[in-house]
């Protein structure tokens, strides 16, 4: 079975590259899919297959079918796992920086993913599907830290409703560019895809969900500043995109910092250090933390210390 899209070619688009305008159309397609769609002859422009070299005028039709996804089942690995707290409902797993949270394209194994299940027999919550088992909330990949996971639907559910109710208590700390104007604040405003780069997120009111960090400062060094940050939702990049919108990217960040990175972190400076939640069977408050990595001790430590 296919599904399909169709548009019309704007104004701004016409006699564009095919493939540049799929990739910004279409959510989650890149460039190099598109390519594949238009060669497979999935890509129609007024009613006939498009060419690979095709640049459509302004008004024509576009009608793209779409293979339906086959979504492939994550198989156990094992994969050393630094656990902070477990019991049979949930555990608190602190992430090593440059680990994928669940197996996509280009990541298909060694994930997050593939050590749970090796590590809980297969014991996870279904909610979110076969590739995302008990998973209730991510980072990216090369942020480090603490993520809560839940073996059952009834701890899913529960914990997914503290989220909701932006009562699970989520913890960063950061190092960004440039020093902050006020010692705490707050940011709130609204994230959702980049027009421009279907790759990236941005504060924008279209198609954007509400999002919310506060932000203390630590410490201020020359040039940077060390931050606690503290999420009250939970959207793709929302750190990252908050503090590059003030003006103050996550030091290292290759995708919203500077261009010329001469941090040598080859990576953003994030980690999720503090998860506080009340427990779903129990009731009990809990408190799992994660001392800081090597690498943002080691950059602390270059840019002047910790006190």
């Amino acid at each position: 079975m296919t599904g399909h899209e169709t548009f019309t070619i704007a104004a701004k688009d016409a006699g564009k590259r095919l493939d540049q305008i799929l990739a910004a159309a279409l959510p989650d397609c890149s460039r190099a899919r598109a390519q594949k769609l238009i060669e497979a002859g999935a890509v129609q422009i007024d009613g006939r297959a498009a060419g690979k070299s095709g640049r459509p005028a302004e008004g024509a039709q576009v009608m793209v079918l779409l293979p339906e996804a086959q979504e492939p089942k994550a198989v156990a690995q094992a994969i050393p796992l630094d656990i902070r707290y477990e019991d049979g409902d949930l555990l608190a797993v602190n992430k090593p920086r440059g680990m994928v949270v669940h197996p996509a394209p280009g990541n298909p194994d060694a994930t997050l993913v593939n050590a749970l299940l090796y590590h809980c027999k297969g014991n996870l919550s279904g909610i979110n599907g076969v590739l995302r088992p008990g998973i209730l909330h991510r980072i990216d990949k090369d942020t480090s830290g603490l993520l809560l996971v839940a073996k059952n639907d009834f701890a899913h559910n529960a914990l997914a409703l503290q989220i909701q109710q932006h009562s699970l208590l989520r913890e960063y700390r950061g190092v960004v560019y440039g020093n902050m104007k006020q010692p705490s604040g707050m940011v709130n405003a609204p994230i959702g895809r980049s027009q421009k780069d279907r790759k990236k997120m941005c504060v924008t009111t279209e198609h954007a969900r509400e999002a919310v960090t506060n932000y203390e400062v630590l410490r201020e060094y020359s040039g940077f500043s060390y931050l606690k940050l503290r999420l009250e939702t939970g959207r793709t990049h929302q750190i990252r995109v908050h503090m590059a919108y003030l003006g103050h990217p996550v030091a290292g960040d290759p995708v919203y910092g500077p261009k010329k990175d001469t941090t040598g972190l080859n990576g953003q400076c994030l980690h999720a250090g503090l998860l506080g939640f009340q427990h779903p069977r129990s009731g009990e408050r809990l408190r799992v933390e994660a001392e800081l990595p090597d690498y943002f001790q080691a950059f602390l430590e270059r840019l002047g210390g910790i006190l």
